[in-house]
């Protein structure tokens, strides 16, 4: 999957987040996140997840 993003990400399009596994599987209580324009990705609840805009 391309579409999935580091945490720590500078300059990502604005919108809703979800956190998803290292190759973009699902996870158990996934983290939502909001981003505006010029946001960061924030860290994810364990190391090596992904975010993938929703």
């Amino acid at each position: 999957m391309s579409n999935l993003k580091k945490p720590g990400m500078d300059n990502q399009s604005p919108g809703k987040y979800v956190e998803v596994g290292p190759r973009g599987g699902e996870v158990p209580k996934p983290r939502e996140v909001k981003i505006d324009k010029g946001d960061r990705l924030p860290p994810t609840q364990e190391k090596g997840r992904k975010w993938v805009k929703k």
